[in-house]
C-alpha cells in the first residue's frame, strides 16, 4: 500500500521530441496503477476529427484564451503559431489533485521546462530520448504522414529540442521499447514513494 501523504502534490512532466515515443511512454505511465491522470491542455486551435473537447485537448476561442493569460490562469502558455495557443490550466491542476491523483503532463521541451520551474522539487521532469536522431529519422519516415519539407522541420527542430535534455531531471534513452517503458515507470514509482533517487 502505498502512503499517498506526500504525494498529493507532486507532478510528473513527460516530454520529447517529435517521434520519441512520448505518447506511448505517458500511456504506459497512466496503466500502470501509480494514481497518474491526464492533465488536458487547452488550446485555441480548432478541434480536429475524432477528437472530444475535454479529452485530447479543451478548445476555446484565441479571445478566451488570450483572457485566460490576462488573468493569470495557466501555468505556462505558448502562441505555436500566430492566434493558435496551447497552454496548461491551473484549475487542471487543481482539479487533478483534488481527485487524489497525480497529474502528468505530456508537453513540448520548451512548456515541460516551465512547469518544471514553478514547481522545483515537486515535479518530476522525464526526457524521452531517441537512442540518436538517424533512428529518430527512421521512425519519422515510417509514418508517412509527413512531406519532406515537414520531415525535415520536424528534424531540425528535434535537434534544437535534443539541446535541453539536461536540464531535464531524468533523460530515458527510448532504443527497445520495452525497456524504456519499465525504466519509466521505475523512475516515477521511486519519485512518488519519496526516494531520494529516482
Amino acid at each position: 500500500m502505498h502512503n499517498t501523504g506526500h504525494r498529493k502534490d507532486k507532478i510528473i512532466i513527460v516530454s520529447a521530441p517529435s517521434g520519441a515515443g512520448k505518447s506511448t511512454v505517458v500511456k504506459h505511465l497512466m496503466s500502470a496503477g501509480l494514481g497518474l491522470e491526464f492533465s488536458v491542455s487547452v488550446t485555441s486551435r480548432l478541434m480536429r476529427e475524432g477528437e472530444v473537447n475535454g479529452r485530447e485537448y479543451y478548445f476555446i476561442t484565441s479571445d478566451e484564451f488570450r483572457d485566460k493569460i490576462a488573468n493569470h490562469e495557466l501555468l505556462e502558455w505558448q502562441e505555436v503559431y500566430s492566434g493558435s495557443y496551447y497552454g496548461t490550466l491551473k484549475s487542471e491542476v487543481d482539479r487533478i489533485h483534488y481527485n487524489g491523483h497525480v497529474p502528468i503532463f505530456d508537453l513540448d521541451v520548451v512548456g515541460g521546462l516551465n512547469v518544471k520551474k514553478m514547481y522545483g522539487e515537486k515535479a518530476l521532469a522525464l526526457f524521452i530520448q531517441p537512442p540518436s536522431v538517424e533512428v529518430l529519422e527512421q521512425r519519422l519516415r515510417s509514418r508517412k504522414s509527413d512531406s519532406e519539407e515537414n520531415l525535415r522541420k520536424r528534424l531540425d527542430k528535434a535537434a534544437w529540442e535534443l539541446a535541453f535534455a539536461p536540464k531535464f531531471d531524468k533523460i530515458l534513452v527510448n532504443g527497445v521499447l520495452e525497456i524504456a517503458l519499465k525504466n519509466a515507470e521505475n523512475v516515477v514509482r521511486n519519485f512518488l514513494d519519496g526516494a531520494e533517487t529516482f
